[in-house]
């Protein structure tokens, strides 16, 4: 359905939806593994590296958290406007068929 030059899909909502959620899994799965983020501690590296490593890691979770769990909020809103949208281009029709259907055409007289 078009309306003013935008233009509005359901099927491409839902998918839009779908891809926001998969990544956000994508995002979590590829968080920083323990093991690596240890091997960069105090005796394998210098104190000051450590500390470093250990800050990025600290930080990197915490925002990857937040992407992951924004990508699922955006998921979760454009899925209900999907739905509201199909729900109300549904009662439209309906409201639409059910006016044709009860309306009869009568011919007027052209003076």
């Amino acid at each position: 359905m078009t309306f003013g030059g935008y233009r509005a899909a359901p099927d491409s909502i839902d998918g839009s939806a779908h891809i926001l959620l998969e990544i956000a899994g994508l995002l979590e799965q590829g968080r920083l593994d323990g093991d690596a983020g240890t091997m960069a501690r105090a005796p394998r590296s210098h104190q000051d590296v450590s500390e470093a490593v250990h800050d990025f890691a600290g930080f990197a979770a915490d925002q990857g958290t937040d992407l992951a769990a924004l990508l699922t909020a955006l998921s979760t809103l454009l899925r209900s406007t999907g739905n509201a949208y199909t729900s109300t281009e549904a009662a439209t029709a309906a409201e639409l068929r059910s006016f044709v259907d009860s309306s009869t055409y009568a011919p007027g007289k052209r003076g």
